[in-house]
């Protein structure tokens, strides 16, 4: 067997992974500029580690590459001839990782300029502009795209890759997506002051709302998805529209009671335009929720937006 194959850094053909057998890129960092200041200590003083662990990184690559780099002397360190060619090998590998890191922060920067939400109505209306408001002054340079709907619309719309980040108001979490509670709303029934309903002594039962022809969001919408589940099923309804605000108009205008947020009544109830009726023996209580693609946490601005709707 001869002396090269007797080194104790000679592996024979190239068997295993490429990451065990090339050195990282911290040790070739290093090595260019062991070559351009011509000194170890230098080195390790531009890369902002100690002169030890400059030598002892230097010595690894030599034992995984089975060659000497370079020669240490008092006058200071000198790449080998072997040294000299690792190098020019090594200065290709760098310059490929920085165009890679370039590559990289442009795609983040991409994704970072720009910022699409779809959340349903109420959030959308009532809970969202203040988390907006927000996020811009954290990120005045992204720029936000609301998308409004119902849930099932907000979870078509995150899953086909529309949305980066959608928030629901329904019971359950629709599939294909993970979530994490970031409010809580509760739904109350109301009408307008000349209703029959104003004026009564007890509160209504559930039995009764559940009778009654209501103004209702349409099929799909949380509100909807959260009344039906507490009464157990709904009458038809008296008018089906497909947003809060419309919801709102009808009841204010006397067309009939309607269940809404609590969220979304509150102007409507201090000016008397709006009164609430108490319910007895239902809840109608429900989570608000941020909603992402399964295993695809939110990242960037998205990310960002779901850690101020937590605080």
């Amino acid at each position: 067997m001869s002396n090269t194959d007797d080194h104790p850094g000679h592996r024979s053909g190239s068997s295993g992974s490429l990451a065990h057998r090339v050195p990282d890129l911290g040790a070739l960092e290093l090595l260019l500029a062991v070559a351009r200041l011509g000194s170890l200590g230098g080195a390790a003083r531009e890369l902002g580690i100690t002169q030890p662990a400059a030598s002892s990184r230097i010595r690894s690559m030599e034992r995984q590459l089975g060659v000497a780099l370079v020669d240490r002397s008092p006058r200071g360190s000198r790449l080998t001839d072997a040294g000299a060619l690792v190098t020019d090998w090594a200065r290709r590998i760098v310059e490929a990782a920085e165009a890679f890191d370039a590559g990289a922060q442009a795609l983040r920067d991409r994704r970072d300029s720009r910022l699409r939400v779809a959340a349903s109505m109420t959030i959308a209306e009532y809970l969202l502009p203040g988390w907006l408001l927000a996020l811009r002054a954290e990120r005045p340079d992204t720029a936000v795209s609301l998308l409004a709907g119902n849930s099932a619309a907000v979870a078509e719309r995150l899953l086909s890759g529309v949305a980066d980040l959608g928030f629901v108001e329904g019971l359950t979490v629709p599939s294909g997506l993970d979530s994490v509670v970031v409010a809580h709303d509760r739904l109350i029934v109301v009408t307008a002051p000349a209703h029959p309903w104003a004026r009564r002594r007890r509160p209504l039962a559930g039995e009764e709302l559940a009778a009654t022809p209501l103004i209702l969001r349409e099929k799909g919408s949380g509100t909807r998805q959260v009344l039906d589940a507490a009464l157990g099923g709904l009458a038809r309804p008296l008018i089906e529209v497909s947003s809060t605000t419309a919801v709102k108009a009808a009841a204010v205008g006397g067309a009939g009671p309607a269940v809404l947020s609590e969220l979304a009544v509150g102007e409507e109830l201090a000016m008397r335009r709006l009164v609430r009726i108490p319910v007895d023996g239902i809840a109608l209580t429900r989570d608000l929720r941020a909603v992402w693609p399964m295993g695809h946490r939110p990242t960037g601005p998205a990310r960002d937006l779901l850690s101020l709707t937590r605080g």
